[in-house]
């Protein structure tokens, strides 16, 4: 008798595990990779890349089995300036005709309190990768769209050098300084689309 409540339990234990497991896809519409970078030593200069494509395989049960990778469009760069991001399409900082794109894949997700989590990962930009860590608010709760698809979001932070990838330019101040600050802060926003469930083999 044993034997046969043991065999019936660990079919209704596991179903709900696997119901934790779940695809999602970065809404590109409805996403952006923000930055803001320090000018003359005086203000900062902010802009957003705005096409973001990627996945995200979430296991709610346990995070670390978690991944993210998210694609940028370099060129889709936006600074509300056409002469400056005509500068920084260039070759003197991103060169997108030779980096089109910057490419985010992690490697490690930890949990890091109440509704946040702490992703590290490797940034590809301008030909180098590097390791950087996200620090996450989110994922929301899940929420159904006017046309059915299931939604959620997360916001994530950071701070890189960029140096460290490669975009060296600038022009030294007289009153001391320079043109463009090295430390670029992060502020990444994304909405997620829920990936339906493949269909069940033999159906």
């Amino acid at each position: 008798m044993n034997r046969l409540i043991a065999a019936v339990a660990v079919p209704s234990f596991a179903v709900p595990a696997l119901a934790h497991a779940s695809a999602w896809e970065i809404d590109s519409t409805h996403s952006s990779a923000q930055f803001s970078v320090r000018h003359l030593m005086v203000s900062n200069v902010r802009g957003e890349f705005g096409k973001v494509s990627g996945t995200l395989q979430l296991d709610e049960n346990d995070v670390a089995k978690s991944s993210v990778e998210a694609t940028v469009d370099a060129a889709s760069i936006d600074t509300r300036d056409a002469k400056r991001d005509e500068h920084l399409r260039s070759a003197e900082f991103f060169d997108v005709a030779k980096f089109p794109t910057l490419v985010f894949k992690s490697t490690r997700v930890e949990k890091a309190g109440a509704g946040r989590l702490k992703v590290t990962g490797r940034l590809t930009l301008h030909g180098a990768t590097r390791e950087v860590v996200l620090d996450v608010e989110g994922p929301t709760a899940e929420v159904k769209d006017p046309w059915g698809n299931v939604k959620r979001g997360v916001s994530a932070t950071t701070k890189i050098n960029r140096r460290d990838f490669g975009l060296a330019w600038n022009a030294a101040l007289e009153t001391g300084g320079v043109v463009v600050g090295e430390e670029v802060s992060i502020v990444i926003d994304l909405e997620l689309a829920k990936r339906a469930a493949p269909a069940s083999a033999g159906k």
